[in-house]
């Protein structure tokens, strides 16, 4: 049987996987907001993983909220991205500082 352990056991180690993501690679843009993508995962598992198992539904509600934020994240991280390759011909995040006016 599942239990909720598990369930924190797999959201710890997808969070851990982002953040050795995030330390290891930190030149390239799409890695990173992968990474980031990855850890409000994490994080929705465990929310969703406390509200199955305590019988309240306000975990799994506030994981909408989230999933909605991360969509505009990501909407608004791959525009930045989209203008950052046509300026500089690359997404290298070492470049977004020359960008400063």
């Amino acid at each position: 049987m599942i239990g909720l352990y598990h369930y924190l056991g797999l959201g710890g180690v997808i969070f851990a996987i982002a953040m050795a993501g995030i330390f290891i690679n930190r030149k390239n843009m799409v890695l990173l907001l992968m990474c980031i993508e990855l850890m409000l995962l994490a994080v929705n598992i465990n929310f969703v993983a406390f509200s199955r198992f305590s019988g309240n539904i306000d975990g799994q509600v506030f994981v909408f909220f989230i999933l909605t934020v991360a969509a505009a994240e990501a909407a608004v991280g791959l525009a930045i991205l989209v203008v950052l390759f046509r300026n500089r011909r690359s997404i290298n995040v070492e470049e977004i500082n020359r960008l400063k006016g």
